[in-house]
């Protein structure tokens, strides 16, 4: 069983955690917003509660999930970083966002490669995918960044969304 505290990754200048209750304000109101529209949304309570219960409940499921960005610095939360799996998600994929606030600034690329490379080296997978949104650049710019190749042939659930593939290397 997967308890608060007990998948920690640390980076030069992030802690990602698991999420805890004190983190659904503020991710339920980014999936209300516009910004969540590459995600399927906006989204009411309901939905975002759902989402958020899935985050957390991946971890038992399959042993990986959700982790939220902190700031090492502050301890500040700045996003989410996480693995997606179960019947949504033809592939496990690596995803990510930050709140507006706090973009540009290459946390979600530090986040994301920080999970990337646990996962490859925890859970011994051969990759893992993206899905993007067309019109979502700095979330095609982060995928790119971290190495990841567009792939037109990956199944996906959405058939607007960009894929993009991650190899361990």
């Amino acid at each position: 069983m997967f308890e608060p505290g007990a998948i920690i990754i640390r980076t030069e200048r992030l802690v990602l955690r698991m999420p805890g209750i004190d983190d659904f304000a503020a991710y339920a109101r980014l999936m209300a917003s516009p910004r969540s529209v590459g995600m399927g949304g906006p989204f009411d309570l309901r939905a975002a509660w759902g989402m958020f219960c899935h985050d957390v409940a991946l971890w038992q499921l399959f042993g990986h999930g959700a982790l939220m960005i902190d700031l090492a610095e502050t301890g500040g939360c700045v996003g989410q970083v996480g693995i997606n799996h179960g019947p949504l998600f033809p592939e496990k994929e690596l995803g990510w966002f930050v709140y507006e606030s706090h973009q540009g600034r290459g946390y979600a690329t530090e986040a994301a490669l920080a999970l990337r490379d646990w996962a490859f080296a925890t859970l011994g997978l051969p990759s893992l995918v993206s899905y993007i949104a067309p019109g979502n650049k700095a979330s095609i710019a982060v995928a790119e960044r971290l190495g990841a190749r567009l792939d037109l042939t990956a199944p996906r659930t959405d058939p607007a969304d960009l894929v993009y593939r991650h190899f361990a290397s």
